[in-house]
Protein backbone atom coordinates (compact mmCIF):
# COMPACT_ATOMS: atom_id res chain seq x y z
CA UNK A 1 0.00 0.00 0.00
CA UNK A 2 1.41 3.39 -0.96
CA UNK A 3 0.93 6.81 0.62
CA UNK A 4 -1.41 7.63 -2.28
CA UNK A 5 -3.99 5.32 -0.69
CA UNK A 6 -4.68 7.83 2.04
CA UNK A 7 -8.23 9.17 2.10
CA UNK A 8 -9.95 11.61 4.41
CA UNK A 9 -13.15 10.02 5.74
CA UNK A 10 -15.80 12.55 6.72
CA UNK A 11 -18.49 11.40 9.14
CA UNK A 12 -21.94 11.30 7.56
CA UNK A 13 -24.67 13.08 9.47
CA UNK A 14 -27.46 12.54 6.93
CA UNK A 15 -28.79 9.21 5.77
CA UNK A 16 -31.25 7.83 3.23
CA UNK A 17 -31.41 7.92 -0.56
CA UNK A 18 -31.76 11.69 -0.72
CA UNK A 19 -28.67 12.25 1.38
CA UNK A 20 -26.72 9.72 -0.69
CA UNK A 21 -27.74 11.48 -3.92
CA UNK A 22 -26.61 14.84 -2.52
CA UNK A 23 -23.27 13.34 -1.48
CA UNK A 24 -22.68 11.89 -4.94
CA UNK A 25 -23.69 15.19 -6.54
CA UNK A 26 -20.96 16.84 -4.43
CA UNK A 27 -18.36 14.36 -5.73
CA UNK A 28 -18.43 12.10 -2.67
CA UNK A 29 -18.97 8.36 -2.17
CA UNK A 30 -21.06 7.11 0.78
CA UNK A 31 -19.04 4.55 2.76
CA UNK A 32 -19.84 2.04 5.49
CA UNK A 33 -16.90 0.82 7.62
CA UNK A 34 -17.35 -2.27 9.78
CA UNK A 35 -15.50 -5.23 11.30
CA UNK A 36 -13.55 -6.36 14.39
CA UNK A 37 -16.69 -6.20 16.48
CA UNK A 38 -17.17 -2.46 15.95
CA UNK A 39 -20.48 -0.82 15.14
CA UNK A 40 -20.84 0.16 11.47
CA UNK A 41 -19.52 3.67 10.85
CA UNK A 42 -20.82 5.90 8.06
CA UNK A 43 -18.52 8.23 6.13
CA UNK A 44 -17.98 9.86 2.77
CA UNK A 45 -14.74 9.95 0.77
CA UNK A 46 -13.84 11.95 -2.33
CA UNK A 47 -15.06 9.93 -5.33
CA UNK A 48 -12.25 10.97 -7.69
CA UNK A 49 -9.50 10.01 -5.22
CA UNK A 50 -11.16 6.69 -4.38
CA UNK A 51 -11.65 5.83 -8.07
CA UNK A 52 -7.95 6.53 -8.71
CA UNK A 53 -6.96 4.04 -6.01
CA UNK A 54 -9.29 1.36 -7.43
CA UNK A 55 -7.82 1.80 -10.91
CA UNK A 56 -4.32 1.41 -9.48
CA UNK A 57 -4.80 -1.36 -6.91
CA UNK A 58 -7.99 -3.12 -8.01
CA UNK A 59 -11.10 -3.90 -6.00
CA UNK A 60 -9.13 -5.35 -3.05
CA UNK A 61 -7.45 -2.00 -2.40
CA UNK A 62 -6.21 -1.30 1.12
CA UNK A 63 -6.95 2.24 2.30
CA UNK A 64 -5.48 4.41 5.02
CA UNK A 65 -8.44 6.43 6.28
CA UNK A 66 -7.93 9.71 8.09
CA UNK A 67 -10.83 9.79 10.56
CA UNK A 68 -10.68 12.98 12.61
CA UNK A 69 -6.87 12.85 12.49
CA UNK A 70 -6.60 9.16 13.39
CA UNK A 71 -5.44 6.51 10.92
CA UNK A 72 -7.59 3.45 10.28
CA UNK A 73 -6.63 0.75 7.81
CA UNK A 74 -9.49 -0.63 5.75
CA UNK A 75 -9.95 -3.20 2.98
CA UNK A 76 -12.33 -2.50 0.13
CA UNK A 77 -14.98 -5.26 0.37
CA UNK A 78 -17.69 -4.18 -2.04
CA UNK A 79 -17.99 -1.41 -4.60
CA UNK A 80 -21.39 -0.69 -6.12
CA UNK A 81 -21.15 1.06 -9.50
CA UNK A 82 -24.12 2.57 -11.34
CA UNK A 83 -24.84 0.21 -14.28
CA UNK A 84 -25.39 2.99 -16.81
CA UNK A 85 -23.59 6.10 -15.61
CA UNK A 86 -20.51 4.25 -14.33
CA UNK A 87 -20.05 6.24 -11.13
CA UNK A 88 -19.48 4.71 -7.68
CA UNK A 89 -22.77 4.64 -5.79
CA UNK A 90 -21.59 3.14 -2.52
CA UNK A 91 -18.79 1.09 -0.98
CA UNK A 92 -18.33 -1.19 2.02
CA UNK A 93 -14.99 -1.19 3.83
CA UNK A 94 -13.65 -3.72 6.33
CA UNK A 95 -11.56 -2.70 9.35
CA UNK A 96 -8.16 -4.41 9.21
CA UNK A 97 -4.99 -4.39 11.28
CA UNK A 98 -1.34 -4.68 10.24
CA UNK A 99 -0.21 -8.31 10.15
CA UNK A 100 -3.76 -9.60 9.84
CA UNK A 101 -4.68 -12.18 7.21
CA UNK A 102 -7.83 -11.67 5.15
CA UNK A 103 -9.81 -13.77 2.69
CA UNK A 104 -10.46 -12.19 -0.71
CA UNK A 105 -11.15 -13.17 -4.32
CA UNK A 106 -8.58 -12.25 -6.97
CA UNK A 107 -8.76 -12.57 -10.76
CA UNK A 108 -6.78 -15.17 -12.69
CA UNK A 109 -5.14 -13.72 -15.82
CA UNK A 110 -3.87 -15.74 -18.77
CA UNK A 111 -0.80 -14.69 -20.72
CA UNK A 112 1.18 -16.30 -23.54
CA UNK A 113 0.05 -18.34 -26.54
CA UNK A 114 -0.58 -22.10 -26.41
CA UNK A 115 0.72 -24.46 -29.10
CA UNK A 116 -0.57 -24.04 -32.65
CA UNK A 117 -4.05 -25.35 -33.35
CA UNK A 118 -5.11 -25.00 -29.70
CA UNK A 119 -7.16 -22.57 -27.68
CA UNK A 120 -7.55 -21.62 -24.02
CA UNK A 121 -10.77 -22.47 -22.23
CA UNK A 122 -10.90 -20.69 -18.87
CA UNK A 123 -13.37 -22.25 -16.42
CA UNK A 124 -12.70 -19.96 -13.44
CA UNK A 125 -11.90 -16.26 -13.75
CA UNK A 126 -11.05 -15.78 -10.07
CA UNK A 127 -10.04 -17.75 -7.00
CA UNK A 128 -10.34 -17.22 -3.28
CA UNK A 129 -7.12 -16.69 -1.37
CA UNK A 130 -5.88 -15.89 2.13
CA UNK A 131 -3.15 -13.27 2.35
CA UNK A 132 -1.65 -10.61 4.58
CA UNK A 133 -3.98 -7.63 4.43
CA UNK A 134 -1.17 -5.37 3.27
CA UNK A 135 0.20 -7.78 0.64
CA UNK A 136 -2.81 -8.90 -1.39
CA UNK A 137 -1.81 -9.72 -4.98
CA UNK A 138 -3.81 -7.78 -7.56
CA UNK A 139 -4.12 -10.94 -9.67
CA UNK A 140 -2.62 -14.39 -10.31
CA UNK A 141 -1.04 -14.93 -13.73
CA UNK A 142 -0.92 -18.22 -15.61
CA UNK A 143 1.48 -18.40 -18.57
CA UNK A 144 0.20 -20.91 -21.15
CA UNK A 145 3.11 -20.53 -23.60
CA UNK A 146 3.27 -23.61 -25.87
CA UNK A 147 0.80 -25.60 -23.75
CA UNK A 148 -0.39 -28.65 -25.71
CA UNK A 149 -3.93 -30.02 -26.17
CA UNK A 150 -5.17 -31.61 -22.96
CA UNK A 151 -3.02 -29.50 -20.64
CA UNK A 152 -5.04 -28.47 -17.60
CA UNK A 153 -4.33 -26.02 -14.79
CA UNK A 154 -6.15 -26.47 -11.50
CA UNK A 155 -6.32 -24.20 -8.46
CA UNK A 156 -3.66 -26.36 -6.84
CA UNK A 157 -1.29 -25.67 -9.75
CA UNK A 158 -1.39 -21.89 -9.38
CA UNK A 159 1.87 -20.18 -8.50
CA UNK A 160 1.25 -17.56 -5.82
CA UNK A 161 3.54 -15.22 -3.85
CA UNK A 162 5.00 -16.31 -0.52
CA UNK A 163 2.51 -15.92 2.30
CA UNK A 164 -0.50 -16.39 0.01
CA UNK A 165 -2.71 -19.49 0.33
CA UNK A 166 -5.21 -20.52 -2.34
CA UNK A 167 -8.48 -21.51 -0.61
CA UNK A 168 -10.37 -22.57 -3.73
CA UNK A 169 -10.59 -26.38 -4.03
CA UNK A 170 -7.19 -27.57 -5.31
CA UNK A 171 -8.88 -29.77 -7.92
CA UNK A 172 -11.05 -26.97 -9.32
CA UNK A 173 -10.30 -26.58 -13.04
CA UNK A 174 -9.02 -23.13 -13.97
CA UNK A 175 -7.71 -23.57 -17.53
CA UNK A 176 -8.10 -26.30 -20.14
CA UNK A 177 -6.23 -26.33 -23.46
CA UNK A 178 -8.48 -27.64 -26.24
CA UNK A 179 -8.13 -28.22 -29.96
CA UNK A 180 -9.47 -25.61 -32.34
CA UNK A 181 -12.24 -27.18 -34.43
CA UNK A 182 -11.34 -27.35 -38.13
CA UNK A 183 -13.27 -24.84 -40.23
CA UNK A 184 -15.88 -26.34 -42.56
CA UNK A 185 -14.47 -26.72 -46.07
CA UNK A 186 -16.74 -25.65 -48.95
CA UNK A 187 -18.14 -28.33 -51.25
CA UNK A 188 -17.16 -28.50 -54.93
CA UNK A 189 -20.52 -27.03 -55.96
CA UNK A 190 -20.08 -24.12 -53.53
CA UNK A 191 -16.53 -23.53 -54.74
CA UNK A 192 -17.66 -23.54 -58.39
CA UNK A 193 -20.52 -21.19 -57.55
CA UNK A 194 -18.16 -18.77 -55.86
CA UNK A 195 -15.78 -18.89 -58.82
CA UNK A 196 -18.63 -18.19 -61.25
CA UNK A 197 -19.85 -15.28 -59.16
CA UNK A 198 -16.36 -13.79 -59.09
CA UNK A 199 -16.06 -14.20 -62.89
CA UNK A 200 -19.42 -12.49 -63.43
CA UNK A 201 -18.26 -9.54 -61.36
Amino acid sequence: MSDTNKLVATVRTEFGKGAARRARRDGLVPVVLYGHGTDPQHFTVVARDFATILRKDGTNAVLSLDIDGKEQLALTKQVVVHPLRNYIEHTDLLVIKKGEKVTVSVPVLVEGEPAGGTQVAQDLNEVEIEADALNIPENIVVNVHNFEVGTQVTAGDLKVPAGVTVLTDAEALIINITEIAAADTPSEDEAEGDAAAEAAE
